[in-house]
């Protein structure tokens, strides 16, 4: 996570700046007063936003302008040029909108907007009742989406969590490493969802849906009518099926207050054992190393995340955590674990006083198929994340849509799409019928090393290799019969914004 910029950059805009110096696509990263302004030129017109990203305060006059949007070049969030908003995901928090004046062949910029424009109001057809099911990533960003867009009905965030929707990612990397406080983890301040007038039921299991009723039941007897449904219930981790899996000292990560047990088993282990080489296992092994803990892990596979990032990328990632420590057990299965050992299918004993279970997550599909939706491998929903029961809606992890970018029906596990999938669900709960057509996002970070992937590539027949892994400068490209399917980078994000915007661009384009 990154520290917010605090020291003013660039010229003094309330100044001025000369308007032929700030050509058509340009940005300039200046400052009024202490507070860094993003100054942005499209065509006759120039605007004025603030500077800091909202999500993890990335540097947005080091992302990309397209059309009258800019895109922060950490993690893509997209922010308006001319209101402040955030319009996609995983900034879900405008940034500051300053008043532009011109005088003398000179522009500058003084006012700060005080509120950004009123929100389009919602359509006559619009929802009266509207549930969501699920205080995640898609469910949290649906509801504040909702309200961002004008809606003004009522909502119901049905959450089986018993924390207040919470940033998830953070969870493995920087706040389980020691390196973020727990103030940076909930996605809102607690006064949020009175203001916004979200119904946040926590610790609330849904039991029951009736699409024809329209009708959620709940644990303890109690059901909420709805007029549009939104399941957006995520996915689950899978349990570790040997002896000694359910011991104390054992842990899967999901929840915060999984997270809070580990930090909390960390603090006294010296040992760790994390099995399963995913992404969660191997940012956990990350984090637990840089506070001091001994770490193996343990994995049936050859290479570490080759199924998702090729061989070469395998390889790099495996000699990055060797580097910092870490001793890794590859091709290898847990046989049982006990007090003080994890011991191996090839007889192979390691000591461990903490152990880590990170081997996969499964789609909560059940409620929904109960209720008679089409399922596979998930919930089918079409372009609009419409589900096969009128009225209600799927997005998040366990939403499998039709993705324009690979021409295949795909569901994805990662935090940024289901957001976006959220946003977009809910414009279409308010009848804007936007498809959802996102090219999918994720980042991973291990120790100082970050690594983004744009795109989707379950198979490929070609990698192409730019730039040097060793000097984390590169760039990999997944491509199937000659199309490129997905893009891995390490510290090229100008690049991987613009392959996301021509990939965009070629699948709006059709075949």
């Amino acid at each position: 996570m990154g520290a917010e910029q605090t020291t003013p950059s660039g010229p003094d805009l309330s100044d001025g700046v000369p308007l032929d110096e700030l050509a058509d696509g340009a940005m300039l990263l200046g400052h009024v007063g202490n507070e860094p302004i993003l100054l942005a030129r499209r065509g006759a017109e120039v605007f004025a936003i603030g500077a800091t990203c909202t999500h993890y305060g990335g540097p947005l006059a080091e992302g990309l302008l397209v059309d009258d949007t800019v895109r922060c070049p950490w993690h893509h969030a997209c922010f308006s040029l001319r209101t402040g908003e955030a319009i996609r995901a995983p900034a879900l928090n405008p940034v500051g909108c300053w008043k532009v004046e011109r005088r003398d062949g000179r522009v500058q910029v003084r006012e700060k907007i005080a509120t950004p424009a009123p929100p389009r109001p919602s359509p006559p057809s619009a929802p009266r009742r509207i549930v969501i099911l699920g205080g995640g990533a898609a469910g949290t960003a649906a509801a504040r989406m909702l309200r961002q867009d004008g809606y003004d009905g009522s909502i119901s965030l049905v959450s089986a969590d018993a924390a207040a929707p919470y940033d998830r990612p953070n969870l493995s990397k920087d706040y389980l490493a020691g390196t973020a406080s727990e103030d940076w983890i909930p996605l809102f301040p607690p006064e949020f969802y009175a203001e916004q007038r979200i119904d946040l039921m926590l610790e609330t299991r849904a039991t029951a849906i009736d699409p024809a009723a329209k009708r959620v039941a709940l644990a303890g007897g109690t059901a909420l009518d709805y007029d549009v449904l939104l399941i957006a219930t995520g996915a689950e981790p899978n349990r570790l099926a040997v002896p000694g899996a359910e011991l104390p000292h054992v842990h899967l990560l999901r929840s915060f207050a999984d997270s809070r047990a580990i930090i909390a088993a960390a603090k006294t282990a010296r040992q760790a054992v994390v099995i399963g080489g995913s992404f969660i296992g191997l940012e956990v092994a990350a984090s637990l190393r840089t506070r001091g803990l001994q770490v193996h892990v343990v994995a049936p596979e050859a290479r570490p995340l080759e199924r998702v990032f090729g061989p070469e990328l395998g390889d790099f990632i495996r000699k990055l955590h060797e580097e910092h420590g870490v001793v890794f057990h590859l091709g290898r299965q847990v046989a049982s674990i006990d007090a003080g050992q994890v011991a191996l299918q090839n007889g192979e004993r390691l000591d461990a006083d903490l152990v880590v279970v990170g081997i996969g997550v499964r789609p909560v599909t059940e409620l929904a198929e109960r209720a008679g939706l089409t399922a596979d491998r998930g919930i089918r929903v079409n372009e609009y994340l419409e589900t096969s029961a009128k009225d209600i809606f799927a997005a998040g992890d366990l939403a499998r849509w039709p993705d324009p970018h690979c021409g295949e029906a795909i569901r994805v596990e990662h935090w940024v799409v289901a957001e976006r999938q959220g946003q977009t669900a809910a414009r279409n709960i308010l009848r804007r019928r936007e498809r959802f057509d996102a090219v999918p996002f994720f980042w991973s970070q291990h120790y100082d090393v970050a690594i983004s992937y744009i795109g989707h590539a379950e198979r490929w027949d070609a990698i192409e290799i730019d730039g040097d892994m060793g000097a984390h400068d590169c760039a990999v490209r997944f491509r199937r019969v000659g199309k490129l399917l997905a893009l891995a980078t390490i510290f090229r994000d100008r690049e991987s914004l613009e392959t996301e915007v021509a990939m965009e661009r070629a699948a709006a384009a059709g075949p």
